[in-house]
């Protein structure tokens, strides 16, 4: 934490900052305490390293386990605390957003992608569905045409493209995209905090 704002990273290099139970649980955690800290108005959510937001889960974690086990355990908890953080929460995409990455950036209430980002919910491709919210947060924030592109074919999009969609609020240069989403968090927190809290 560095003053009125939280960072949480998710730094898991060795499988591109994919999502597991355990990785999860400590998320949660994180996101608890911020949300009960009074000091805190704002969290910054961003990935370890410059290639990689978050790839989406942890696809031999998932095979570990039972099909309906290795689904539920991963994001739903979390992305609806997310949702719900009283917080102004700021998605620093600095890479990769994948599956879960991309459903992760999407309940955050803004996101900030670095230029060489990439979006995409390639779940299909799995023979799965994006269970995680992509089928909800996605038309409401890109509109269902758009929305209904990325889910069923798969495909990602770059930061441009993420912008013009409305996806994401602004791209910069890769190694500003961190101290670009915490300027916007000081910006927020330089207004009235209850008209913040209550627009929110």
């Amino acid at each position: 934490t560095s003053g009125r704002i939280a960072r949480i990273a998710f730094d898991r290099p060795e499988v591109r900052n994919a999502l597991d139970t355990a990785t999860v649980r400590e998320m949660t955690t994180a996101l608890a305490a911020v949300t009960a800290d009074e000091a805190v108005g704002a969290v910054v959510v961003t990935g370890g390293g410059d290639k990689v937001f978050v790839s989406g889960a942890d696809i031999n974690a998932i095979r570990a386990r039972g099909r309906d086990d290795g689904l539920a355990a991963i994001n739903q908890t979390l992305f609806a605390m997310l949702d719900r953080c009283p917080k102004v929460t700021i998605a620093a995409v600095n890479g990769l957003a994948l599956g879960g990455g991309c459903e992760l950036a999407s309940a955050c209430d803004l996101r900030v992608a670095a230029d060489h980002a990439k979006f995409g919910q390639p779940e299909v491709a799995l023979g799965i569905i994006p269970g995680a919210g992509a089928t909800q947060r996605l038309p409401r924030l890109i509109g269902l045409g758009r929305a209904k592109q990325m889910v069923l074919t798969g495909d990602p999009i770059d930061a441009q493209t993420a912008l013009a969609w409305g996806l994401v609020n602004a791209v910069v240069p890769g190694p500003e995209v961190v101290p670009a989403a915490v300027a916007m968090a000081e910006r927020i927190l330089s207004r009235g905090p209850l008209a913040i809290r209550l627009a929110k």
